[in-house]
């Protein structure tokens, strides 16, 4: 009987858990409780989102005057710098964690705005539940942008470097 105390108590705990990320707007939880030897609840709550895609914007046809075309030009272009994430070069998060841009502390960086990268060469490592993910280049080119700053967290999907 005292076993299914212990695992009302558990439900409870958990339900606990998930209105604190709620309420805190968290994405994720991770509690670890010992009852006693060879007994324990280890407990990962999570919430993840997705990002919707930004609306693409349809070519504008050209008008007849020739003054027009330079007013509709800028728009576009400001919307690609606003959002890093429809950037066809855009290199998102596969997990949710903490960026470093280099190896250790006091290390060179692996990744620098003009530097040519091949790919599968590491371009930063996200730590996520202290396991150090490398994060390869998916193809060769060059990095335009860092859009994460190192020991900053991260969220699945979201654009960390541009390669051109």
């Amino acid at each position: 009987m005292s076993k299914k105390t212990s695992h009302d108590s558990d439900v409870s705990f958990i339900q606990a858990l998930a209105e604190l990320l709620r309420e805190n707007d968290l994405s994720e939880l991770r509690v670890k409780r010992d009852y006693g030897e060879n007994d324990s609840l280890d407990v990962r709550v999570g919430r993840y989102t997705q990002v919707a895609p930004a609306p693409v914007a349809a070519p504008a046809a050209a008008p007849a005057a020739p003054a027009a075309p330079a007013a509709p030009a800028p728009a576009p272009a400001a919307a690609a710098t606003d959002d890093p994430a429809s950037h066809p070069g855009a290199v998102t998060s596969p997990m949710v964690g903490t960026v470093y841009l280099a190896p250790e502390p006091g290390a060179a960086a692996f990744s620098s705005v003009g530097k040519v990268v091949s790919e599968g060469e590491t371009l930063l490592i996200i730590e996520a539940m202290k396991t150090m993910n490398h994060i390869p280049a998916p193809r060769a080119g060059t990095i335009k942008r860092i859009l994460v700053e190192d020991g900053g967290p991260v969220e699945f999907g979201a654009p960390l470097v541009i390669i051109e």
